[in-house]
């Protein structure tokens, strides 16, 4: 089963773009962030029409992600469990930054799609808002490792987890998704028993999943990684390989995102 995640920064603006990608790589679970549309806004025939089904958590011009299976999603949950009293629609948060599902191939796998805050200009209320995030993030990973079924959480982190996941990291000593308390809230979700999957799998230099649009950071390579896929035990004991499609920057109007993806044995 391959699984990836791509923060598209709006679909309708790239739309052709995703399409492609989808049809010549051909996951079987794409998880997209960044989709900027509501649910009854969305495209979802012209993911429909490639074999995928479709589960959204959208919002107008901002956030919103998505979840596109090849298998049946069953027990859809939209927005991460814990705020402080139910935002929209009866759904805790008000902003759309997370769908789960699980996808019953050979075996099933309980999928978590982010999009996690950004947090700047940090420090202040948006900084301490991502930091709440990631306490919830973190209690929501634990409440599924006491499954002890498979899952995976992807998308979009913002967080730089080390130096050498940014070309600079001196440009990024004061910018919230580098920030210690950034990072260290990275290393205490890792640390309740989940892998990197990247990380994993190699610790080449210079892989990188975002290149900001402007100061000719892509033809410098001046990239950051900041898309991760974090697995459970029992998924990790599944991975057999993750990568990050790279070239996908370069075509015509890209997001400043590429997808990173896994393969696993299911």
């Amino acid at each position: 089963m391959k699984i990836a995640s791509f923060n598209i920064n709006g679909v309708k603006a790239r739309l052709p773009l995703v399409l492609d990608w989808l049809t010549e790589t051909a996951p079987d679970v794409a998880i997209l962030q960044e989709i900027k549309s509501m649910d009854e806004g969305f495209p979802r025939e012209a993911f429909e029409d490639l074999g995928y089904n479709v589960e959204t958590h959208g919002q107008k011009s901002f956030n919103g992600v998505a979840l596109l299976s090849k298998y049946p999603l069953e027990d859809v949950v939209k927005g991460l469990p814990g705020a402080d009293g139910a935002g929209r629609d009866g759904v805790d948060d008000e902003e759309a930054r997370y769908i789960e599902a699980t996808v019953v191939g050979e075996k099933a796998v309980r999928i978590c799609g982010l999009y996690l805050p950004n947090g700047n200009p940090a420090p202040g209320e948006k900084y301490d808002y991502k930091l709440r995030w990631m306490e919830r993030l973190a209690a929501r990973a634990q409440a599924l490792l006491t499954t002890e079924e498979p899952f995976l959480m992807a998308g979009d982190y913002n967080v730089i987890p080390q130096a050498e996941d940014a070309a600079r990291p001196e440009a990024w000593r004061e910018d919230a998704l580098f920030l210690p308390e950034t990072r260290a809230a990275f290393r205490r979700l890792v640390n309740l028993g989940l892998t990197d999957a990247l990380r994993a799998r190699t610790q080449a230099p210079e892989l990188y999943t975002f290149w900001d649009f402007q100061r000719g950071a892509w033809q410098r390579n001046d990239g950051i990684r900041i898309d991760h896929f974090l697995l459970s035990p029992q998924c990790a004991d599944m991975l057999e390989d993750c990568a990050i499609d790279k070239d996908v920057r370069a075509r015509e109007k890209p997001s400043d995102h590429v997808p990173i993806w896994v393969k696993l044995a299911a």
